[in-house]
């Protein structure tokens, strides 16, 4: 049978402060939905393509598992995003905030590298919870399926792809970038820290 992603429409948030429901409209359902509908299309192709003829420099079965990781990324990594734009909590939870300031100096540190790191890359900044060293890193990408951290666990997720935010901000990201901060939801990222924190200690 043929895996298939579904799209979570449960996810689409509403009435996020500094982002308008037009960005979220066009970023939810044609960017997000995009990359869901595309996996697909690669997920039924690959029960059909040859193997037999697989190459390193060009074969149908190499650029369908190349770009399968950069819709399955797309797919994955817009409903962390857009969870963190849903129902959003003001204060950060106390457990994360004080691992934050181990690992980098003091919240404030921590938040002049995140802004750095989505100033710096193209696609993606990213909060990980490193399961090799239990420590919290912040990381940039260019495009889904670059220069991850292996064996990390993405805690907090900002769309820095210009589609995130032209609608509202034009080519202006910083005011963008704050607006994302702004409107966090803190309980999902705590979620997601404590199933990362679980994980590290199972992992020993």
């Amino acid at each position: 049978m043929v895996e298939k992603w579904e799209a979570k429409d449960k996810l689409k948030p509403k009435n996020v402060n500094g982002i308008s429901e037009k960005q979220i409209d066009y970023h939810f359902d044609i960017h997000y939905k995009g990359y869901v509908n595309k996996l697909n299309e690669i997920w039924d192709k690959l029960e059909k393509v040859d193997r037999t003829v697989a190459n390193q420099n060009y074969s149908d079965y190499r650029a369908m598992k190349l770009e399968e990781t950069f819709n399955y990324n797309g797919a994955m990594l817009h409903e962390i995003y857009f969870g963190n734009l849903t129902n959003g909590s003001a204060q950060i939870p106390a457990a994360l905030k004080t691992q934050i300031e181990l690992d980098f100096g003091s919240y404030e540190k921590w938040l002049q590298d995140f802004k750095a790191v989505s100033t710096a890359f193209r696609g993606w900044a990213f909060l990980i919870f490193d399961l090799t060293t239990g420590k919290l890193r912040n990381i940039g990408s260019d495009a889904h399926n670059q220069y991850a951290i292996w064996n990390a666990i993405v805690i907090i997720n900002l769309d820095v792809y210009e589609h995130a935010y032209y609608v509202d901000y034009g080519p202006k990201r910083a005011p963008y970038v704050d607006a994302y901060l702004s409107a966090i939801n803190w309980n999902d990222v705590e979620l997601r820290f404590k199933k990362a924190k679980k994980a590290f200690e199972a992992m020993k």
